[in-house]
């Protein structure tokens, strides 16, 4: 689709002018007093800052120790300080956070590398060196992010650093050229998408990127032309990943870094070409993909989650809006508003992309102003293309994923379900903990968290799930019913093969305004005293075990019906800095050994 509007694309383009810069004071001086308000007590922490030295040894640390942790803290900070250091000149224009601004530039431009430890290798998935080559720069999520960083900072402050010396712009557009300009025109790197190649929210991400290098810097356009249709043709990989139903096999966290990458995509597209992309807005899968994060909503800063993705996300932002705005969806606008107004950090102060940012400054009055209420329940829906139902009552919010075990940042979760009363978590997928040299090596599934066990799922014969696309869910069927919307699907062939499994179903159906039912039944070409069952449940709250009920306070009501040998309940303790950011306190696991060969869990 993308490529084919490029080719046809026979104009030249226009100028890219995505915000006021720093001499349009009729924007800049009369910004909602909100936000003079929220920067005026950082200008201090500014003026002459100091940032952190990033030693080459830290690079180092993730070979040799597989620490990502580390140097990506003081990365990050440098860029974060510097992009608010940006916003304070454009916001006040008194010279005072020059210095800052200046030390920043020079500081990224000195860097051996743009790239992350974890991303120092030349092809994918191989291990990655121990320290980058200067010579042979790599462009990966974050190279791609500063030299979007250094090219807005030109844009914005153009005049006023030649104003200082032309050398500091000549600079930047050095290292724009030797970092980003040069090795994306001449060189492929893997997440540019080729054939039948998987690819993933790099492709989008990356691309996003570097088309704001390119466009907002000065560039040839003969370059232009050619990073114009070299970009198209990546969006078409990035999309082909999509099912029409729009959902996002890495969750809701990596939305942000897929569904609205490809938005402000689109709408540099659209700003160049004088609106030739303005119709992809009434595809339905970009319209799905818009909405995807709005049907995983669940309450306040809690989504339903899978894969590498956390339960508790930051609150929407101005991308989340205009996304919603450019494919006219009201409700979703709505509910966007009203997030959006709750938010402790309307302007992202974490962001380390200073283009979301201004984004958020510039459109701040148009969303805190638009009419927003509570969530508005969200139609039950059944994303076929992942194997995910999200379905409520005034209640529960409950999902199921069937699917495999290959999507993208994967989990073995085939067949696991979350569930929320009152929009609070009762049972829980726990997520990932802060990734190291392990997350993403062959080892993976040896990590806790990514195994079927610490999941809603059962162990069988003392097996866990495997990973691939071949252990996935069988005989998959969704009913989005309206009155008992239910999912049913075999689970055995996610796990490694049984001579004597002969199939493990497993039926989830919420009762509008009654309760959840969850029915397990596994079938044996032996005797059932010959196999071993045990139903694994990962509970937000310690639960109290009273013969076939389990209570979690006095909140929820399990009631189990089946011969039950035992119930063990086991603490899982949450330390990692990351888990903590979505549970704050421990998590338990109900381990239900069973003597018979049929569960059924009533929930109330």
């Amino acid at each position: 689709m993308f490529k084919e509007i490029a080719r046809q694309y026979k104009q030249d383009f226009y100028e890219f002018q995505p915000f006021p810069k720093i001499s349009d004071r009729s924007f800049w001086d009369h910004l909602p007093e909100d936000i003079q308000e929220h920067f005026e007590p950082q200008k201090a922490d500014y003026i002459d800052y100091n940032y952190p030295i990033l030693p080459i040894s830290k690079f180092m640390d993730y070979k040799r120790h597989g620490n990502r942790v580390d140097y990506e803290s003081i990365y990050f900070e440098r860029r974060r300080r510097l992009n608010t250091a940006v916003l304070l000149e454009c916001i006040y224009n008194n010279d005072m956070f020059m210095d800052t601004i200046i030390n920043g530039i020079f500081l990224l431009c000195e860097e051996s590398a743009w790239q992350l430890p974890a991303h120092n290798s030349y092809i994918r998935d191989t291990p990655s060196h121990i320290v980058p080559d200067h010579s042979r720069p790599i462009l990966d999520l974050f190279a791609c992010e500063t030299g979007a960083l250094l090219a807005m900072i030109d844009y914005l402050l153009g005049d006023k650093l030649d104003g200082i010396s032309p050398q500091i712009r000549s600079r930047i557009h050095q290292e724009l050229d030797s970092r980003i300009i040069r090795p994306y025109l001449n060189e492929h790197f893997w997440w540019m998408g080729h054939g039948d190649e998987p690819m993933n929210n790099w492709t989008i991400w990356c691309t996003q990127n570097i088309l704001f290098t390119f466009f907002l810097t000065p560039q040839s356009d003969a370059s232009r032309q050619k990073a114009f249709q070299k970009a198209n043709v990546s969006i078409d990989y990035f999309l082909k990943e999509y099912g029409d139903d729009g959902c996002c096999d890495e969750g809701a966290l990596y939305y942000r870094h897929s569904g609205l990458c490809l938005f402000n995509t689109i709408e540099l597209l659209n700003a160049i070409t004088h609106n030739a992309y303005i119709e992809v807005y009434a595809e339905e899968k970009i319209q799905n993909m818009c909405a995807y994060i709005y049907h995983v909503h669940v309450n306040d800063r809690y989504y339903i989650n899978f894969s590498d993705c956390s339960a508790v996300l930051e609150r929407f932002s101005a991308r989340e809006f205009l996304f919603a705005k450019r494919t006219q969806n009201e409700n979703m606008m709505a509910h966007v508003a009203w997030d959006y107004k709750k938010s402790d950090d309307p302007f992202i102060r974490d962001e380390i992309n200073l283009f979301y940012r201004l984004q958020n400054i510039q459109h701040y009055d148009a969303i805190v102003n638009y009419p927003s209420h509570d969530l508005t329940m969200p139609p039950d829906i059944y994303y076929e293309s992942v194997g995910l139902m999200v379905v409520r009552d005034n209640t529960f919010t409950l999902a199921v994923k069937s699917g495999d075990n290959d999507d993208n940042h994967n989990h073995n979760d085939t067949g696991s379900f979350t569930l929320y009363k009152h929009g609070l978590p009762v049972f829980v997928d726990i997520g990932v903990e802060s990734y190291t040299a392990k997350t993403f090596s062959k080892d993976r599934y040896s990590i806790w968290t990514m195994q079927s066990d610490y999941h809603n799922l059962p162990t069988l014969a003392g097996k866990m799930q495997l990973a691939g696309k071949d252990y996935k869910a069988t005989e998959v069927h969704c009913q989005l019913d309206l009155e008992a919307p239910s999912i049913y699907m075999n689970l055995a062939h996610a796990y490694p093969y049984m001579t004597s499994l002969s199939a493990f179903y497993r039926e989830v159906t919420l009762y509008k305004g009654e309760k959840i039912k969850i029915k397990d039944h596994l079938e044996c070409e032996d005797t059932f005293d010959s196999f071993d069952f045990v139903s694994n449940l990962i509970t937000y709250i310690q639960p109290k075990v009273e013969g076939n009920d389990i209570f979690l306070e006095d909140w929820v009501h399990i009631h189990l019906d089946g011969s039950i040998h035992s119930i063990d309940v086991e603490p899982l303790a949450i330390r990692d800095p990351r888990l903590q950011k979505s549970w704050d306190h421990d998590l338990y696991r109900l381990r239900i050994h069973m003597a018979s060969d049929t569960l059924t869990i009533s929930i109330r």
